[in-house]
């Protein structure tokens, strides 16, 4: 079910937009809280950061709904709404743990002098409270504790199983009224989760929440899964599989948990990337030696080549736009970053600054270029202009590679190999800064991550 307005939040003075729809990835998960934060801190945090007071959100009554109190569930969206905002970087929010409950009275009302006295820049109000009809509502404010102001007021209707997409729509709201930025909390991350020995990994297509909650495989790892997109309505992910020598795009649709084929082969095929328009799929192929790039229709057909020169031409990713493509290519002696057009004329080279270039993608904003570079024995993300200048390193570890952007082109994350024997994979985010570095837990080893825009 798509978003729709509320007719009436008894506190809320404005028509808000709500949600309540069914998960994206089929029936709601059953209904259970979770106790302990997904994502945890493993790298440099901004010490300047703003403080927000994130208490739990308060309820009317305690009242249980498909297994959810609501008194218990406002605390978890507290705690939720404060994991993003620090996951930003921007913030140090003092969440339901380390600050007092609020009453329903308070919601509308905030004692300021009380938040003040934490030294709290801002305040977060909330409630929750259950419907007739077996969901809840949920109430979203954001004050200034100096100016005694209300700067955000949000409201979302929400079945069950949609409590985490009230809480990162909220927290969503919140950062982009403080930052100026655009949302990017409220989205999932396709990646592939990595089990067994290290020369015999077990390799599983699998989605997440963004901060790692709402886990799903997708895969049962019987085949090999590669190199998964989202596309640009969300609605589906392209990815590669091998089984059995043979090598098929696949389209996997989330809604309904069926996919299809868009191309198969018996040569070895990988890095499929959408166009912007959702109607095109990129693709790499090796031929007789030769590895090029084509593009192809969804709906299959007789692919086209894109590049003809003698070596590997990897990784293409449609600008914003999809006027050009920017690709890997090592036809100068060495994997460099080029660029052409979407038709594969004016190919050239865009990166001068020394080691080898791998995996570029363009930003959603289309004003940068991540890539991996590779030197020294080492694997590090960074990002340049798409002309090529202002080249910048964001990270500074072994082996980290793969760079996928956030829906506001002001995160990347990736996937970082540690060295040794295990091969251990785990997937990172890193800031535009190169100094909000941090580690996203998953089940198993992780690799190869990919952002999709904000849920609709």
């Amino acid at each position: 079910m798509p978003f729709r307005t509320a007719l009436s939040l008894a506190l809320l003075l404005t028509a808000a937009p709500v949600f309540a729809q069914e998960s994206p990835t089929g029936p709601p998960p059953p209904a259970t809280v979770e106790t302990t934060p997904r994502e945890t801190i493993e790298g440099q945090l901004s010490q300047d950061r703003t403080v927000i007071a994130v208490p739990a959100f308060a309820t009317p009554s305690v009242t249980t709904v498909a297994g959810l109190r609501t008194d218990s569930l406002g605390r978890q969206i507290g705690e939720v709404v404060a994991a993003d905002l620090e996951r930003s970087g921007l913030y140090a929010p003092l969440g339901p743990g380390s600050v007092r409950a609020i009453t329903m009275d308070e919601v509308t009302a905030p004692r300021f002098a009380d938040w003040k006295a934490r030294n709290a820049e801002n305040v977060v109000h909330g409630f929750v409270r259950a419907t007739a009809t077996g969901g809840f509502i949920v109430g979203c404010y954001l004050y200034d504790t100096e100016l005694g102001t209300e700067l955000v007021r949000q409201g979302y209707e929400i079945v069950p199983g949609d409590w985490r997409r009230a809480a990162h729509k909220c927290a969503d709201a919140i950062y982009s009224r403080l930052s100026g930025e655009a949302p990017f909390f409220d989205s999932r991350i396709a990646y592939i989760a990595e089990s067994g020995p290290k020369g015999n990994r077990v390799k599983q297509l699998a989605i997440m929440d963004s901060d790692g909650g709402n886990h799903k495989f997708i895969t049962n790892g019987q085949a090999l899964a590669i190199s998964p997109r989202f596309s640009p309505d969300y609605k589906k992910i392209v990815y590669v599989s091998y089984l059995n020598n043979r090598v098929r795009v696949f389209i996997y649709d989330v809604a309904s948990g069926t996919q299809k084929l868009v191309t198969e082969s018996s040569n070895a095929t990988f890095a499929p990337r959408w166009s912007p328009d959702g109607r095109q799929i990129l693709y790499s192929m090796a031929v007789g030696g030769n590895t090029d790039i084509y593009r192809i229709s969804v709906d299959g057909g007789t692919p086209v080549r894109l590049t003809n020169t003698p070596g590997i031409d990897v990784g293409g990713s449609f600008s914003p736009d999809g006027s050009k493509i920017v690709f890997e290519s090592d036809r100068s002696g060495g994997q460099q970053i080029y660029t052409m057009n979407a038709d594969g004329s004016n190919q050239r080279r865009i990166s001068f600054g020394g080691g080898r270039y791998a995996t570029p993608e363009w930003s959603p904003r289309g004003d940068l270029i991540a890539f991996t570079k590779m030197g020294g024995g080492e694997f590090r993300i960074g990002v340049m202009t798409p002309s090529g200048g202002g080249e910048r390193m964001l990270t500074n570890s072994w082996q980290d590679e793969a760079p996928t952007w956030s829906p506001n082109g002001r995160v990347i994350q990736f996937f970082r190999t540690t060295p040794g024997k295990s091969g251990k994979s785990t997937i990172w985010q890193v800031d535009l800064t190169g100094v909000n570095l941090r580690r996203l837990p998953t089940p198993r080893d992780g690799s190869d991550p990919s952002w999709g825009p904000i849920l609709p």
